[in-house]
């Protein structure tokens, strides 16, 4: 399949699924960097700023994830821990003050990404990237 750079991938094959996941990733856990640290926040932890609201759209957003990796064909293992991934920082983040704290330091959606790249990895080796 031939991209334009640039382009969003659409496809439902492993490099697309790949290329959509780790974006997902960065969008939720690692958009921006705090000031003056080597920190970095994301969509997760800034829309957990919202009571109770913010955490279900941030888990929301999280279980998209746990879609994609269902259509690379994952074990529902795998799908069940990244469910209790997102599960548990949902839970975590209605606690007010605890939760938002939480958020830096539990990155529910970079340990399901971590879950789809073994996968991927394994399953299909040619998606493989070099991370920067």
């Amino acid at each position: 399949m031939q991209r334009t750079p640039g382009a969003f991938p659409v496809g439902r094959d492993p490099q697309s699924v790949r290329q959509r996941v780790t974006a997902m990733e960065k969008l939720l856990e690692r958009s921006f960097t705090i000031p003056g640290t080597r920190q970095t926040v994301g969509l997760d932890a800034l829309i957990g700023l919202i009571p109770v609201g913010g955490d279900v759209i941030a888990a929301a957003m999280g279980l998209y994830m746990i879609w994609e990796a269902r259509n690379i064909g994952m074990s529902r293992g795998a799908m069940l821990r990244m469910a209790g991934n997102v599960g548990f920082d949902w839970l975590i983040g209605l606690i007010p003050g605890v939760g938002d704290v939480a958020d830096f330091f539990y990155r529910s959606n970079s340990r399901n990404l971590r879950i789809i790249r073994r996968h991927l990895d394994k399953h299909h080796p040619a998606t493989a990237t070099i991370d920067r």
